[in-house]
C-alpha cells in the first residue's frame, strides 16, 4: 500500500521558491479549469434550517443539523452517511458559552482532551484540523482554536482518508466558518468574568447592494484574562472579514481574510507533577514558568472559494486557502524531579529554558466536480497542500544558569534569561507536500437503500534541511485508501449502516529526520464500523449507536527514554461503542446525552519498546459521558441549562494513573427587546482534577477551576 524512499545528501543547497506565488498560480489554474461549486453554502444552510424546523422535533431542530458535506464533500442527509458523524450547531455553542474548542468536547462522544487543542479521538491522539473542509490550520503548533468566527463544528468519526486524504483513524474535526448573510445581522457583545476575564466583540453582516447579490461580513473579537496558575495571562484577538458575490445565477465567489493574535503569558504551560496514583504533589496553581515566559502566535489566513453550477446535473467548486503564522515560545520546562529531603516524595524540579521560533507558510487547493446522474451522485476531486516550516530552537540547562523550583515552597523570582548559557538544539527548514485524487459514488439503489463507495490515491514529498548539522534529507511515498459503506431504512424508526474504511498518514516531516529517530513508515489503519440511527415518538427522541474496531500500524509516540526522539509502535488496536441521544422531554425541556466506551491497547511493538505490549494507550479513557440539557421559560423569555462531563480513568505516557473526574456546568439566558443576557458557570463545584497526563516530570494537565461569565449582547 505504501512505499518510502530516503535520501541523505550532505551540504546540499535547496532552491527557495515563493510559496505564495506557487499557491496562487495553482489556485488560478484550477479556477480556470473548473470554476465551480458543489452547492452554494448559503443556500445549503437555508435548506438545512428549513428541514430542521419542519421535519424534526424541537431538540433536533436546535441541536442537530440535517445535512453535512464533511463526510462526502456533497450536501448529504446525516441519515444517508454510512459513518458516525456529529454536527455541533451555533445554538449549542452559544448555550454552552463555548469560547474555544476545548469547551465542546463533552458534546462529542469518543473525544477527550489530550493537551492544548490536541484530543484523544477513539483512543488515538489527533491534531489534524480542517476549515471549511480543506487543509490550512492557522493554529498550527500548540495554540488553541477559537470559536468567534465559527458557525458550527463538524466531527467525522473514523478514517476520512478516502475523501480528505491523510488523517488520523479516530476522526477529524472540521470548522465551518461564518459567512456573509443575505439578511442584515448586526450585534455587539461584552463579557466579564472571574480571573479578570473581559471580552468584547462586534459582528456586522448583510447585503452590500439592493438585489443582495453582494454580501459582506465584518467581525472583531478581543479578550484578556489572568488564569489561576501563577505567572499566566491570556489575550486573543481575531479580525474576520468576508465577501460573497453572486456573479451570475450559477456562480458565486467568496473571499475571506482572518487575522489572529494569541498570547499566552506564562509560556507553554505544562502540567502539575503527581504520584503514580494521580495525586498532585503541589497546588494546581504551581507553574514551572517565570512571568516573562510566553507563547505568542500571529497568523493571517486568506481563503477564496468559487461555486458554479454548469447545468442542472453538473456542479463544482474550487477552494484556495493560504496562511502564514509565526509562533514564538519562550518557556521553562521541567526536566527532572528530585526528592531533596529523602522522604520518598518529590519536592523539587530542575528546569530547562527553551527559546523556540516556528514560522509556517501553507497553502492548499481543493477542486471538486459533482455529477447527479439518475440514482448516482458522482464526485471527482483532487487537492494539493504544501507546508513550509522553519524551526529554530535554543535551550539552556541548569548547568547554563537555569534555576530550579520547589514544589512545596516555590520562589517565583524570575531568572535573568540573558545570563543563561545557550546552545543551539535545532535549526531546521522543512517542506511538506501532500497531494491526492479521489472518486466517490453515492448510489441510491432504492428509496431506502444507499451505498457509498470511494477510493483515493495519495502522494507525499518531504524535505528536511538540518541547518545545524548541515544535513539534507528527503522522503517520497504514496498510498491508497478506500471506503465502502451502506445505509438502509428498515422503517421510519430504524436506519442501520455499515462501513469499512482505511487510512493512510505520512509521518510529519519534522518527525522523519534521523535526529528524531526516523525515518518512519507511514501510518496505516483499517476500520470496521456498524451502527444505527433511530427516531421515536414523532421524532421527539433521536438516538444513534456505533460499534467500531480500528487497527493502526506505525504509531509514533515520544520515546520514554529520550523525549527528543520518537518511537514507532508496531500496532495499536482500538474498539468501542458510542451512543448519542437527543430528546424533547417536554415541550420546553430538551436534552443531549453522549456516551462512549473505548479500549485502545498496544498489540505489537518494535525494537526497544516491547514492554508496552498489552498496555492501554496514553490518555484513552474507557468511559466518557457528556450531558447538556436546556429548559425554556417562555413566560420569562428565558432558559436555563445544565451540563455534566464524566471522563474515566486514564494513563499517562509514563504509566501514571490519571484519575476519573466529573464536572458540572450551568447557564441562564434571557431576552429583552434587542438584548440577550447570559450567565455561564463552568466547573460549578470548583472540582480539582486532571484532564490528561503527559510525562512524569511534566505532570498531569489540571482542569479549569470554577469560571463565571456574564455576557450582554445587543442586536441592531
Amino acid at each position: 500500500m505504501s512505499r518510502l524512499t530516503v535520501k541523505n545528501i550532505q551540504h546540499k543547497n535547496k532552491k527557495n521558491f515563493s510559496a505564495k506565488k506557487i499557491y496562487l498560480v495553482c489556485s488560478l489554474s484550477f479556477v480556470s479549469v473548473s470554476v465551480s461549486a458543489a452547492v452554494n453554502e448559503s443556500q445549503q444552510d437555508k435548506s438545512q434550517d428549513t428541514d430542521n424546523m419542519t421535519v424534526y422535533g424541537r431538540a433536533l431542530s436546535i441541536y442537530r443539523a440535517g445535512d453535512t458535506s464533511l463526510a462526502t464533500r456533497t450536501p448529504t442527509p446525516v441519515d444517508d452517511i454510512p459513518q458516525s458523524v456529529q454536527v455541533l450547531p451555533q445554538q449549542l455553542i452559544q448555550d454552552q458559552g463555548a469560547r474555544q474548542i476545548t469547551d465542546l468536547y463533552r458534546s462529542v462522544s469518543g473525544v477527550s482532551q489530550f493537551s492544548y487543542s490536541y484530543v484523544t479521538f477513539r483512543g488515538f491522539r489527533q491534531d489534524e484540523i480542517l476549515y471549511d473542509g480543506v487543509r490550512g490550520n492557522p493554529f498550527e503548533g500548540l495554540a488553541v482554536p477559537q470559536l468567534f468566527n465559527i458557525e458550527r463544528v463538524e466531527v467525522l468519526k473514523g478514517p476520512s482518508a478516502a475523501i480528505s486524504g491523510s488523517g488520523e483513524p479516530g476522526g477529524v474535526i472540521n470548522y465551518v466558518t461564518k459567512k456573509p448573510t443575505y439578511d442584515d445581522q448586526r450585534y455587539v457583545s461584552l463579557t466579564g468574568g472571574n480571573q479578570d476575564f473581559v471580552s468584547g466583540s462586534m459582528s456586522l453582516s448583510g447585503a452590500a447592494n439592493d438585489d443582495r447579490s453582494q454580501r459582506y461580513r465584518i467581525g472583531v473579537y478581543q479578550d484578556h484574562e489572568n488564569p489561576y496558575r501563577k505567572n499566566t495571562d491570556i489575550r486573543n484577538r481575531i479580525i474576520d472579514l468576508g465577501y460573497e458575490w453572486d456573479i451570475s445565477p450559477d456562480t458565486t465567489l467568496g473571499v475571506q481574510y482572518t487575522d489572529i493574535l494569541q498570547h499566552y503569558g506564562g509560556g507553554r504551560i505544562r502540567g502539575i507533577p503527581t504520584d503514580d496514583q494521580g495525586n498532585f504533589l503541589t497546588s494546581t496553581e504551581w507553574n514551572a514558568n517565570d512571568a516573562s515566559d510566553h507563547l505568542s502566535l500571529d497568523a493571517e489566513v486568506y481563503q477564496v472559494r468559487v461555486n458554479h453550477d454548469f447545468n442542472f446535473w453538473l456542479s463544482g467548486d474550487v477552494t484556495f486557502r493560504y496562511f502564514e503564522n509565526e509562533d514564538i515560545q519562550k518557556y521553562h520546562e521541567p526536566k527532572k524531579l528530585k526528592d531533596t529531603n529523602d522522604d520518598g516524595i518529590y519536592d523539587w524540579v530542575d528546569r530547562e529554558y527553551r527559546d523556540q521560533l516556528r514560522r509556517n507558510k501553507a497553502g492548499s487547493v481543493t477542486a471538486n466536480l459533482v455529477a447527479e446522474l439518475d440514482d448516482h451522485t458522482l464526485l471527482f476531486g483532487m487537492d494539493y497542500y504544501r507546508l513550509d516550516s522553519e524551526f529554530i530552537y535554543y535551550k539552556a540547562s541548569s548547568a547554563g544558569g537555569v534555576s530550579g523550583r520547589s514544589l512545596i515552597n516555590p520562589d517565583y523570582t524570575p531568572d535573568d534569561v540573558s545570563l543563561y548559557t545557550y546552545q543551539l538544539a535545532k535549526h531546521t527548514d522543512t517542506q511538506s507536500e501532500r497531494y491526492g485524487a479521489y472518486i466517490q459514488d453515492q448510489w441510491s439503489l432504492s428509496d431506502v437503500w444507499n451505498v457509498t463507495s470511494g477510493v483515493r490515491l495519495d502522494g507525499y514529498h518531504d524535505e528536511i534541511n538540518d541547518i545545524r548539522k548541515s544535513n539534507f534529507e528527503s522522503y517520497t511515498g504514496s498510498g491508497a485508501s478506500y471506503r465502502l459503506g451502506s445505509t438502509y431504512q428498515l422503517n421510519e424508526q430504524l436506519h442501520p449502516y455499515m462501513v469499512v474504511a482505511t487510512g493512510f498518514v505520512p509521518q510529519d516531516a519534522a518527525d522523519q529526520a534521523t535526529a528524531n529517530g526516523g525515518p518512519f513508515d507511514p501510518e496505516e489503519s483499517l476500520m470496521y464500523e456498524a451502527g444505527a440511527r433511530s427516531y421515536w415518538f414523532n421524532h421527539r427522541l433521536s438516538a444513534s449507536l456505533a460499534f467500531y474496531h480500528i487497527t493502526k500500524q506505525n504509531v509514533l509516540q515520544t520515546d520514554p527514554d529520550d523525549d527528543s526522539k520518537m518511537v514507532a509502535y508496531g500496532k495499536v488496536r482500538s474498539q468501542g461503542i458510542e451512543a448519542d441521544l437527543m430528546a424533547d422531554l417536554t415541550d420546553n425541556w430538551v436534552a443531549n446525552l453522549s456516551y462512549a466506551y473505548n479500549d485502545t491497547i498496544v498489540k505489537q511493538a518494535y525494537d526497544g519498546i516491547s514492554r508496552t505490549v498489552g498496555r492501554r494507550f496514553a490518555n484513552a479513557p474507557h468511559h466518557q459521558l457528556g450531558l447538556w440539557t436546556r429548559y425554556d421559560l417562555p413566560v420569562l423569555n428565558s432558559s436555563v441549562g445544565f451540563g455534566a462531563d464524566y471522563v474515566g480513568q486514564q494513563w499517562s505516557q509514563d504509566g501514571q494513573i490519571v484519575k476519573s473526574y466529573t464536572v458540572y456546568d450551568a447557564s441562564w439566558q434571557t431576552h429583552w427587546q434587542d438584548w440577550k443576557f447570559q450567565l455561564n458557570v463552568k466547573n460549578l463545584f470548583d472540582k480539582t482534577y486532571a484532564v490528561s497526563g503527559f510525562l512524569e516530570r511534566t505532570g498531569h494537565f489540571p482542569g479549569e477551576k470554577r469560571r463565571i461569565y456574564l455576557t450582554a449582547d445587543y442586536s441592531f
